[in-house]
C-alpha cells in the first residue's frame, strides 16, 4: 500500500509547505490514514499557540465535504496568513500566547482527490455522527441510510464512524471542549446568494443553549464589520439532518464539560456569487460549489480572512463580552426574538434552556 505523494493533490503539498515553513510554531500530528484506491492518505491536525488547559481556543475545519475544495482554501489561507506573519507580527505572538489555534484544513483528502461530496467510502461525513434528528427531515438531503450510491449516505446504523469523522471528533474533544471557551468554525460551500454562519442545532429547531452568547458575539461582529454581508442563523432555519457532528459535539461538550462554553459555527459560502457571474460553472461539478475563475476565487480567500481572524480575536478576549447574569438574559430574549418567530414552539412555551 502506497501513501499518497504531494503532486497527486496540490493542497498536500501545500499544506506540507505551510508546516515547515511555521517549523517549531506548528505541532502536527496525523490523526488517521484513509485508503482511496489502494494508496494511503494521511489527515492532519495543526495547533499552534499557547497549550494551557485554561486558555480558549479556535478550530478551523475545511474540506469535509471533498467537493467543496474552496473550503479547504479557505481554511489554508488563514494557515498561511498566521504562518508568514510569525516572522515579524509581535501582536500576534502575544495573541499566540493567549490562545490555542487547531486547524484541521482537509478533513477528507480522498474525497477531495476523487471530487466527491462523500468520503471514499461514499459516506457523507456531515450526517455520520450518531444523533437522530427528533423532527422531520427532508428526504435524502437530511441524511439517508438507503445506499452510498446516493447522495448524503450516513452509513449503516451499526457500522462505527468513519475515520475521517471520528478523528476530527476525536480533536475537537481533546483540544476544544476541555477548554472554557472554544469556538469551531468550519468552512463550506453552500448553493445560495448569500454567506450564511450556521449554528445548532441541525437535529431540532430547538433553540441552542448558549444561544445569549451566540446573540453576543454576533453583536460585537455586526459592531467590527458594519457593512459585512454575513447572516448569523441556526441551521434549522434552512432544514434539519440527522448525523450532524457539530450537534454531535455540541451535545457531547453539554454531557461532559457542562461548565464551559462551546460555540461551533459552520461557515456555508454562497456559490451562487461565483455562478451568477460566469453562469457556464453550471456545467461543471466543481463549478457549482467552487469559483472557477482565478481572480474570483482570490476575491473568496481575502473576503473571508477578516472573518476568521475575528474568531480568533473574540476568543482571545471572550471574558470581555461573553454576557452574565441580566446581560445573559437579554442576549438570550434578544437571541429568541430575533432567529425564532412567535409562532416558533420553542417562544410559544417560553423556551429558556
Amino acid at each position: 500500500m502506497t501513501r499518497v505523494s504531494p503532486s497527486s493533490l496540490p493542497d498536500i503539498d501545500e499544506l506540507r509547505r505551510l508546516v515547515d515553513e511555521g517549523g517549531a510554531h506548528l505541532d502536527t500530528q496525523v490523526v488517521c490514514e484513509v485508503e482511496v484506491r489502494g494508496q494511503r492518505m494521511e489527515v492532519h491536525a495543526i495547533t499552534m499557540g499557547r497549550g494551557g488547559p485554561d486558555a480558549p481556543a479556535v478550530g478551523f475545519f475545511g474540506g469535509v465535504h471533498g467537493l467543496e475544495r474552496i473550503g479547504a482554501e479557505v481554511v489554508m489561507a488563514y494557515l498561511g496568513n498566521l504562518v508568514h506573519r510569525l516572522a515579524w507580527d509581535g501582536l500576534l505572538h502575544e495573541q499566540l500566547a493567549n490562545l490555542r489555534l487547531v486547524f484541521m484544513p482537509l478533513v477528507n483528502p480522498g474525497g477531495l482527490w476523487l471530487g466527491t461530496r462523500a468520503n471514499p467510502q461514499g459516506v457523507d461525513l456531515m450526517r455520520n455522527a450518531p444523533v437522530d434528528a427528533i423532527e422531520p427531515v427532508p428526504w435524502l438531503i437530511g441524511g439517508q441510510r438507503l445506499s452510498a450510491t446516493l447522495p448524503w449516505y450516513r452509513g449503516q446504523p451499526y457500522m462505527p464512524m468513519q475515520p475521517e469523522s471520528a478523528a476530527l471528533c476525536a480533536v475537537v474533544e481533546r483540544e476544544l471542549l476541555p477548554r472554557p471557551f472554544s469556538i469551531a468554525v468550519d468552512c463550506h460551500s453552500g448553493f445560495g446568494v448569500h454567506d450564511r454562519i450556521w449554528f445548532p442545532y441541525a437535529h431540532t429547531s430547538l433553540p441552542i443553549e448558549h444561544l445569549a452568547e451566540l446573540h453576543a458575539l454576533r453583536e460585537i461582529f455586526d459592531q467590527a464589520h458594519c457593512y459585512h454581508r454575513y447572516v448569523f442563523e441556526p441551521q434549522s432555519q434552512q432544514y434539519l439532518t440527522h448525523g450532524d457532528l457539530w450537534d454531535h459535539l455540541y451535545l457531547r461538550s453539554r454531557l461532559h464539560h457542562e461548565q464551559n462554553v462551546f460555540l461551533p459555527l459552520t461557515l456555508e459560502m454562497g456559490s451562487w456569487l461565483w455562478v451568477k457571474k460566469n453562469p457556464r460553472q453550471l456545467f461543471s461539478r466543481h463549478g457549482i460549489f467552487n469559483p472557477l475563475i482565478r481572480h474570483r476565487q482570490e476575491r473568496v480567500l481575502r473576503r473571508h480572512m477578516g472573518l476568521l481572524d475575528f474568531m480568533a480575536r473574540a476568543a482571545c478576549s471572550h471574558t470581555r463580552w461573553s454576557p452574565e447574569g441580566g446581560e445573559r438574559v437579554r442576549h438570550r430574549e434578544a437571541g429568541l426574538a430575533h432567529w425564532y418567530p412567535a409562532d416558533h414552539p420553542a417562544r410559544m412555551k417560553g423556551y429558556t434552556a
